[in-house]
C-alpha cells in the first residue's frame, strides 16, 4: 500500500528563529515565565529545513527581524494558492508587524499580495485542500476573512468553528494528507485529512464527517503533542515524534511518518506546520 502514495515536491518558506522568545502570552501554551532555549530552537529548526531538502523539497528563507519573536511561525504570514498571495492581519497587536517583512519578501519574489481587510492569520486558519479551502474561526481568523478569501481566490471556502483554546488555529487541529490530485487518494474531491474531532463544534464535526468519511482521527493526546501540526507531501508526513498513535495510524494507511522534533516551539504554541509556509504556484 505504501508504494501507492506519491510524494509531490513542494516549495516552502521559513524564517530562522534567531529572535525566538516567549515575550507575551496570546494562547494557552505561552507563559512569559517559561524560558526558551534559542540554541536548541535553532538546531531543531535547521533539522526541519534539512529534512525537507533531503526529501527533494525547495526551502526559501525570509530574514528574521529583531523584536518579532514569532516570525519563525511563517505559516501565519499568508496563504498562497495558484501563485496568488493573500496576506495576514494578525489578531494580536504584538504580531501585526510580522506582515510587513513577509509581504515585502513575496513582492520581491514577483508575487502580487493582497492585504486582508479582516483579521486573518494565513495558513494558521486557512488550509487549501484540493477543490476547496478549509477555514478555521473561533479564536483568530474571522468569518468575514473567510468571505474575503473566497472572493479573492474564487475557491469555495468551508468555514469550521474551533471551540478548544488549546487548538486556537486550524493547523493545530487538522492537516491535509493529500489534496485529491493523486487518482489513488481517498476522500470526496478534496483528498483526505487527519484531524481531532474534539477541537470542533458539533456542526463542524458533521461537515468534516461528510466531506472526509475516511479521515484519520487523532486522539486528544496526539493532538496536544502537536501531531496535527504536521506537513504532508502526499507520502511523507513530517510529524512530531511524541504523536506515536497518530504515526501508527498513518503508517497503516500507507503514509511514511518522518519524525521531526520541534518541541522547543511548543512553548509558544507552534510546531512543524506553524514553521512552514507553502507556495502553491498552480491551482489543484
Amino acid at each position: 500500500m505504501t508504494e501507492s502514495r506519491v510524494p509531490r515536491r513542494r516549495r516552502f518558506v521559513v524564517c530562522e528563529p534567531r529572535h525566538f522568545a516567549v515575550q507575551y502570552a496570546i494562547n494557552p501554551w505561552m507563559s512569559t515565565g517559561r524560558p526558551v532555549d534559542v540554541i536548541r530552537a535553532l538546531d531543531q529548526w535547521q533539522a526541519l529545513v534539512d529534512t525537507y531538502r533531503a526529501h527533494g523539497h525547495t526551502v526559501d528563507t525570509v530574514a528574521p527581524v529583531p523584536g518579532l519573536p514569532d516570525m519563525v511561525f511563517a505559516a501565519n504570514c499568508a496563504v498562497v494558492v495558484g501563485g496568488r498571495v493573500f496576506g495576514s492581519l494578525f489578531h494580536a497587536p504584538e504580531r501585526r508587524p510580522e506582515s510587513v517583512p513577509f509581504e515585502a519578501w513575496f513582492k520581491t519574489e514577483g508575487f502580487e499580495v493582497h492585504h486582508p481587510e479582516s483579521v486573518c492569520e494565513g495558513e494558521g486558519d486557512l488550509v487549501p485542500a484540493g477543490r476547496w479551502i478549509l477555514a478555521g474561526t473561533g479564536f483568530r481568523t474571522t468569518r468575514d476573512a473567510h468571505r474575503e478569501v473566497q472572493e479573492f481566490f474564487g475557491v469555495p471556502v468551508i468555514s469550521l468553528t474551533l471551540v478548544d483554546p488549546y487548538f486556537y488555529h486550524l493547523d493545530t487541529a487538522l492537516f491535509v494528507l493529500d489534496d485529491g490530485t493523486d487518482a489513488e487518494a481517498p476522500g470526496a474531491g478534496g483528498g483526505n485529512i487527519a484531524y481531532y474531532p474534539g477541537a470542533f463544534s458539533p456542526g463542524s464535526r458533521e461537515v468534516l464527517e461528510r466531506l472526509y468519511p475516511d479521515a484519520v482521527l487523532a486522539t486528544r493526546e496526539d493532538a496536544l503533542a502537536f501531531g496535527l501540526n504536521s506537513v504532508s507531501d502526499g507520502r511523507h508526513v513530517y510529524i512530531a515524534p511524541a504523536a506515536r498513535g497518530l504515526a501508527e495510524q498513518l503508517d497503516g494507511r500507507g503514509y511514511v511518518p518522518v519524525p521531526v522534533d520541534l518541541s522547543e516551539f511548543h512553548k509558544a504554541g507552534g510546531g512543524i506546520k506553524c514553521c512552514t509556509q507553502e507556495i502553491r504556484e498552480t491551482r489543484s
